[in-house]
């Protein structure tokens, strides 16, 4: 933990406590992840504004927001600074030692498909770093959050991340409980989607939900859905699905036990899109960090023995 005396200006305690601020959007929470007091915090920050000759935040009575300028420091900054706390980490890590966090940003469908087995394995076998993971379906910066990679759906990734593929392609499917199909019927083409029950995902609060992606051929619909019921939470969507509450659109695996058991159902499957699959990805200017390249050594090996034959991973750079 800081003293506040160890806040006296530096160049480099002032970036950390911007970063931090920056971060979280709240001085009182910054303050209290580096352990000092928020009169403090914003006066390094404030410091180094003052040095640099530009406001980096703007501050009102309830919140904090970056400037532009604030915001090209932190993505320019960020992941420098947070490779050089964990090169601190590393060096007093013994000859062969692997140590340091990893950060992480997952959807809530990689937790079943992917980290059940993942991080039991990787934590076994590098029992001193630290795992980090932040379950969310919202699409994420992880460079401007400050996070080392991410889990998603490949055509979520920008181009100029690494991409490490987790699991095979599959589809996303329209599924049912056959109470619900009893009682409303099955909808034959996308559009009748329109005429029943779905259960709705919101990517962010106060965003509009979800709309559901169908193809077929060359052809592609787009449909904006509606229903009882609209969550982030796809544990939620499932429990729902299985209760008759309406449609719900998912990836296959995630509910394979469910179709297999027959308390789901497919409909649509003529319109289901195929997806490539969910893969890790990090910034591919980055230095990655040994605990990062540890997780990569270990996410590849357990996708190797799930899929062979659709591995196919670029070499992290030395």
């Amino acid at each position: 933990m800081y003293e506040d005396s160890a806040m006296a200006f530096t160049p480099l305690n002032a970036l950390n406590a911007f970063i931090a601020v920056a971060r979280r959007c709240s001085y009182a929470a910054a303050a209290k992840d580096l352990g000092v007091s928020t009169s403090a915090l914003s006066q390094s920050v404030r410091q180094l504004e003052t040095r640099l000759g530009v406001a980096l935040l703007t501050r009102t009575s309830r919140s904090v927001a970056l400037t532009d300028a604030g915001q090209r420091l932190l993505e320019n900054a960020g992941p420098a600074v947070d490779q050089a706390l964990e090169s601190l980490k590393t060096a007093r890590a013994r000859r062969g030692e692997v140590t340091g966090r990893v950060r992480l940003s997952v959807p809530s469908v990689a937790v079943t498909l992917v980290l059940a087995r993942l991080l039991p394995r990787f934590i076994a076998r590098f029992p001193k770093v630290e795992l980090d993971v932040r379950v969310e379906d919202r699409l994420v910066n992880v460079v401007t959050e400050g996070l080392d990679a991410g889990i998603r759906l490949v055509e979520s990734i920008d181009r100029d991340m690494i991409h490490v593929r987790l699991s095979a392609p599959t589809r996303i499917v329209v599924v049912a409980a056959p109470s619900y199909l009893e009682a409303r019927g099955a909808p034959l083409k996308p559009a009748e989607l329109l005429q029943h029950d779905c259960i709705c995902m919101r990517w962010a609060s106060g965003g509009e939900p979800w709309a559901w992606e169908l193809e077929r051929a060359r052809k592609t619909w787009r449909v904006p859905v509606r229903g009882p019921v609209t969550t982030n939470d796809f544990e939620l969507m499932r429990v729902l699905a299985v209760a008759g509450v309406g449609l719900f659109y998912v990836l296959e695996p995630f509910v394979a036990d469910e179709l297999a058991a027959g308390s789901l159902r497919v409909v649509l499957e003529a319109f289901a899109p195929a997806v490539p699959g969910l893969f890790l990805y990090f910034p591919s200017g980055a230095q990655v960090s040994p605990a990062l390249k540890a997780f990569v050594t270990v996410a590849r090996e357990l996708a190797a023995e799930r899929d062979p034959a659709h591995l196919a991973v670029p070499r992290l750079r030395p």
